[in-house]
């Protein structure tokens, strides 16, 4: 396959066939994130995305999933799309799944009409950040989007039929906006109810302003009482039937799963626990943590 730049994808898009369809990302200004910074934005020609496909298909046996890069796909002509859609089912009739990232911006883009159509065509699932639903936070970060917007646009792709997977970032908002990005995040998960959401945990990238911040004492960083606290706020705000809950990236300090709301109570005890565990370490073994 041909790739232009470093390619990033969903932890779930492990095993996908991956086809860049634009380059970069859209907005790209988000203060905590090094992604795509080696390229502008830019939609990629319609026939070298399906000679990828005709390449694949001579390459691989069997596709089961495919995933739509770079930073969003659903930015493109509704009609480059289904012609992209319409592609993958002629060349992959095995396919299962097919998704991508989607940015407010973008979902905004696409009539309703147009969500259903992509979903009739194959597209069955976007991933969208929200990365809080604190506006305080989503402003310092340089998001682009209020929290309102942001929920709107999730409304409207599970409206239309599409799985919806939203993860969000814990330690955004620092010490000082601690509580409200854990409340109005969990808000704003309830308000989409989501398939599927996520709970990255902090990571200060070089390069970013978010970076600089910390270096010059601008931005503090949760310790790790801070993130179970955080956590614990999150998690008990919760009210969202159904939806699929992973905090088990490689960047979390805990280890989270389960469905919610029947496995929120399991959640808060595998919390409190590791709260208890972290209170009982001596003082100065935490200058190793």
């Amino acid at each position: 396959m041909r790739y232009q730049g470093m390619v990033y994808r969903p932890p779930s898009e492990a095993y996908s066939l991956i086809v860049q369809v634009t380059y970069g990302c859209s907005h790209n200004t988000c203060a905590f994130c090094s992604m795509y910074k080696e390229k502008r934005f830019a939609l990629r020609p319609l026939h070298e995305v399906l000679e990828d496909f005709q390449m694949a298909r001579q390459r691989y046996r069997s596709v089961r999933r495919i995933f739509l890069a770079d930073g969003d796909a659903l930015i493109r002509k509704a009609s480059e799309l289904y012609t992209i859609l319409d592609t993958i089912r002629e060349l992959f009739p095995e396919c299962e799944r097919v998704t991508s990232y989607a940015s407010p911006s973008s979902i905004r883009l696409r009539t309703d009409e147009e969500l259903q159509i992509l979903r009739a065509k194959g597209l069955t699932m976007v991933y969208m950040g929200l990365e809080s639903g604190s506006d305080k936070v989503l402003t310092l970060m340089r998001k682009g989007h209020p929290a309102a917007e942001i929920i709107e646009m999730g409304q409207k792709v599970r409206r239309n039929g599409m799985a919806l997977s939203v993860t969000a970032i814990t330690g955004l908002g620092g010490p000082e906006l601690l509580e409200e990005h854990a409340v109005k995040t969990a808000e704003a998960f309830n308000a989409m109810n989501p398939e599927y959401i996520g709970m990255l945990t902090l990571m200060v990238e070089p390069g970013t302003p978010l970076y600089d911040w910390v270096h010059d004492g601008s931005f503090r960083l949760l310790d790790q009482h801070q993130v179970l606290k955080e956590t614990e706020l999150l998690v008990s705000h919760f009210d969202s039937p159904g939806s699929v809950f992973r905090m088990n990236h490689a960047s979390n300090y805990l280890d989270l799963r389960g469905t919610l709301n029947q496995d929120r109570d399991a959640l808060l005890a595998k919390i409190h626990q590791a709260e208890q565990d972290l209170s009982c370490l001596r003082p100065e073994s935490w200058r190793g943590l």
